[in-house]
């Protein structure tokens, strides 16, 4: 399933450069040229409109014969977005919050340090929690410049995570957020956050075992 990834970032390219083929009068512009994006993944010098609409179909293709049966989620970390799938349709496209790639290193221990990425690859849904309790990691205390509570009911939070959590393996959860106005940015710790709605959506239709894929 990790080609699923892929294919799925390659079909993202694929359409970013056709609508830069468009906005060329059907054709990508020579590498070089002011106007030319070189960073976009997929890009071929000079390669038609009509090449590019054909590729994206075949990739198109190739994601509905990849799909897990069932509902699955996708997360798109560039453009912190999260769909909810069932095979070519999409069920719920939400705004999320995804990891901000930050780094923390842990006062008097050298070389231990956090790296706040949200994981890439495909996952599945392993537990789904209602009203969950956050139970604050170290991260969490030192990055307030805090000590670290040697009482573990001290670490815990109620109310932070939203009604529900979808853990995805090794701490890593989708979830609310207190912080509505900075969906769509990356600026969490790894996890990844919804409003509301749309995390009551995800809840209901996922399941123990539903496939998350992220990119």
């Amino acid at each position: 399933m990790a080609h699923l990834a892929r294919t799925m970032a390659a079909a993202i390219a694929c359409a970013g450069s056709l609508t830069l083929a468009a906005s060329h009068g059907g054709e990508l512009p020579e590498t070089g040229t002011p106007s030319a994006s070189r960073d976009l993944p997929g890009k071929r010098s000079g390669e038609s409109l009509d090449a590019l609409r054909a590729r994206q179909a075949a990739l198109k293709r190739q994601l509905a014969q990849l799909a897990p049966e069932g509902h699955y989620i996708v997360v798109d970390t560039a453009h912190n977005k999260l769909l909810v799938k069932r095979r070519d349709d999409t069920i719920l496209d939400a705004i999320a919050s995804t990891g901000s790639g930050t780094i923390l290193d842990a006062p008097g221990k050298p070389g231990t340090r956090w790296v706040f990425d949200t994981p890439r690859g495909e996952f599945k849904v392993q537990s789904r929690l209602t009203n969950p309790v956050w139970v604050k990691p170290d991260w969490a205390f030192l990055e307030e410049g805090l000590g670290v509570p040697t009482d573990p009911a001290q670490r815990l939070e109620p109310g932070t995570l939203g009604d529900y959590a979808l853990g995805f393996g090794k701490g890593y959860f989708i979830h609310g957020t207190l912080y509505r106005r900075l969906l769509g940015k990356n600026v969490t710790h790894g996890c990844i956050r919804l409003s509301d709605e749309d995390l009551r959506t995800v809840y209901r239709l996922s399941k123990i075992g539903t496939s998350v894929i992220i990119f």
